[in-house]
């Protein structure tokens, strides 16, 4: 992991296609705004998290429950 120390308007580049730039400093928060390709997907980490763990439940669904399903 990489920690580095940025100033409002400062940037951090990824490659040569993503830029980090930081956009404002507030006492609990910072806001960035992120630069990169349309084919780069971008999620906050705990929208991940949510997801995988859906797809996981998902995943593990058992078929006959659906006999249970009334129409």
């Amino acid at each position: 992991m990489l920690v580095i120390t940025r100033k409002k308007g400062e940037s951090i580049l990824i490659g040569d296609d993503i830029e980090i730039t930081v956009i404002k400093v507030d006492d609990n928060s910072v806001k960035v705004a992120i630069s990169a390709p349309k084919s780069v997907t971008i999620l906050r980490k705990e929208l991940y998290k949510e997801v995988q763990e859906e797809n996981k439940e998902a995943a593990q669904f058992d078929i006959s429950n659906l006999k249970n399903i009334k129409k």
